[in-house]
């Protein structure tokens, strides 16, 4: 199981806007292309462990105020089917 967690942090650690939009289309999550670019280069590089709740949290603030709380509630939602 940690190999998998571990697969899907890096795929979000390094993820591009025409990968996140191409998940979101999957999930039938609305997120606009520009939304997309600004979070995915929140996104990119950094570390992050999405099956933390608070680090998800964390992440979900910082994304709210990049592209506002109804794009960091659709984040959200795409991370947590990410998590299950």
């Amino acid at each position: 199981m940690k190999l998998i967690q571990n697969m899907i942090n890096m795929k979000v650690n390094v993820i591009t806007a025409d990968e996140l939009l191409k998940y979101a289309g999957q999930y039938n999550i609305n997120i606009s292309r520009s939304q997309a670019e600004k979070v995915a280069a929140f996104l990119r590089g950094k570390n992050f462990d999405i099956f933390n709740d608070q680090t998800r949290s964390q992440i979900i603030r910082e994304v709210a105020k990049i592209a506002g709380p109804k794009t960091a509630k659709e984040i959200n939602k795409l991370f947590i089917q990410f998590t299950r």
